[in-house]
Parts: C-alpha cells; sequence; structure tokens
C-alpha cells in the first residue's frame, strides 16, 4: 500500500468514508452487577434500529493484543484489519471496543487541550452515527469537561442506589460541570414500585438543586417495556453532542503516543 498522511493505514482509510455527523454520548458505568450494560446493549440496538449506526469504547475494558481498541487506534502503529470498522457499521451488530487504556490517554490530552481532544475520534469513527463513552465518572469528568453534554447515570429504583447516583452527580459537577439524567432501571419481574421510586427521584433532584446548584433529568424505566428503553434511547439521542471534524487530522503529539501494548504471558 502506498505510504499514508494520517497517523496510521486504518486512520487514513476510515478518511475515505464519507462525511456525517458523529454524536457523542457519555453512560457511566456503575461497579456492580446490576441489569445496567444490559440496558446499555438494548439501547444502543434501539439507536441502531433507528438508522444510528452505534460503537461503543468500553472504559471497563483494557485493550489488549488479543482484543485490540481504542488505544491501538490512537497509537502510532497500524492495527491490522482496523478497517473492518466501517464494514462494522453498516451491519446489525453492535461494535464495541475496549477502551479503557485510549480513554485514559485522551483525559490527559483533555487537561491540555480541551474539547480538542475528543475530535481525535471523529475520523476514526465516521462511518458512525453515534458514539457512547462507557466508563467511570473519574475517567469521563476530564474528557466531558465544560461540555454541552448531559451524561446517563443508571441506576436501581431502592434508596441505596441513589445515594450511589448522587455521587456520581456530585462527581461530574465539581469536576466536570455537567449536569446528568438519572434512570432508575426496574428488572423484568422486579414488583413494581411507582410511588417510592418516584419519591426517590425528587428527593434526588432536590438534592442536586440545593447542594450542586444544578438542575437533573430523572426517568423510571422499566426493563421489560419497549416503549421505556425507546424513550431513554429518544432523549439520549436528543441530548448528543456533535464532535465537529477537524480541520485536518490530529496527530499524536511526539513524546506522547501511547506505547505498544505487553503481551500477557
Amino acid at each position: 500500500m502506498l505510504l499514508d498522511t494520517a497517523v496510521h493505514q486504518a486512520m487514513g482509510l476510515h478518511n475515505l468514508t464519507p462525511q456525517r455527523d458523529l454524536r457523542l454520548l457519555a453512560v457511566l458505568s456503575q461497579p456492580d452487577n446490576g441489569p445496567w450494560l444490559e440496558m446499555l446493549w438494548q439501547l444502543c440496538a434501539h439507536l441502531q434500529r433507528l438508522g444510528y449506526p452505534v460503537v461503543v469504547l468500553d472504559g471497563t475494558a483494557h485493550e489488549e493484543p488479543h482484543a485490540p481498541g481504542l488505544a491501538h487506534l490512537l497509537g502510532p502503529a497500524a492495527w491490522p484489519g482496523a478497517e473492518a470498522l466501517d464494514m462494522a457499521a453498516c451491519g446489525a451488530s453492535l461494535a464495541v471496543l475496549p477502551a479503557a487504556r485510549g480513554l485514559a490517554w485522551l483525559a490527559g490530552q483533555a487537561q491540555r487541550e480541551g474539547h480538542a481532544a475528543l475530535r481525535r475520534l471523529q475520523p476514526l469513527f465516521r462511518a458512525y452515527a453515534l458514539v457512547v463513552l462507557h466508563a467511570p465518572p473519574e475517567r469521563l469528568a476530564p474528557l466531558l469537561h465544560g461540555s454541552a453534554s448531559m451524561p446517563l447515570i443508571m441506576t436501581g429504583p431502592g434508596a441505596q442506589g441513589m445515594v450511589r447516583s448522587y455521587r456520581q452527580l456530585k462527581h461530574m459537577a465539581l469536576h466536570a460541570g455537567v449536569r446528568c439524567t438519572v434512570a432508575a432501571i426496574v428488572p423484568p419481574g422486579a414488583a413494581p414500585q411507582q410511588q417510592q421510586t418516584a419519591q426517590t427521584l425528587d428527593t434526588l433532584q432536590r438534592s442536586a438543586q440545593k447542594h450542586l446548584g444544578l438542575p437533573i433529568h430523572t426517568t423510571t424505566v422499566a426493563a421489560a417495556r419497549a416503549q421505556d428503553i425507546q424513550r431513554l434511547a429518544l432523549q439520549l439521542l436528543e441530548n448528543a453532542n456533535t464532535l465537529d471534524a477537524a480541520p485536518a487530522l490530529l496527530p499524536v503529539p511526539c513524546g506522547s503516543a501511547i506505547a505498544p501494548l505487553d503481551r500477557s504471558h
């Protein structure tokens, strides 16, 4: 193949893809084994059925030589087969990439470059319509600092989950200056406690307004109801940010490139 002027050949191939708006969604990951991941996949599936190809950058999964991801795309070395990302955008399956290391690197760049750091994603995923950042608040806050983004926090309908949600709201407010949407997810088969859930969400709203000075949007989603999932997916789409295309491809600065990943033994 002829020499490419892009950071590597895969990015050069992506530059041949017709231009389209690329939107960004942020979903805070949760440390426990609740229904959060299943709900995330369902939300992405609904968005794809609406005609928005989705790629998920999973900040809870680490890139490995046998499982390449965002760090490989951002690094100087070519990722053989990365051009298949464009073809995956035309398929029905959901594209999910390990991204813990790549997002950590981008978070460091965001402290120097601000919003320009996230623009590095545009030439990589321009074949898609939506990029979903799925990561802990500590990783997302530097990337979303001062933006108009409205991340999604998923929680259970009980009081314990609301306490954790408030901590995440506080972290995003203090370290990113953004407000969030909080969705109470009612698992399939769970007894409906509509009044209790509504009261808990109302308390969360008032606490966030009083102590953080930020209005938040709350909603209840029954995981067994397709209408609820589609409603939340449309709300996320409405609040998505558009990643502007850079005038020229932003290179990885000299001296700050992501080092090759070590092989596992």
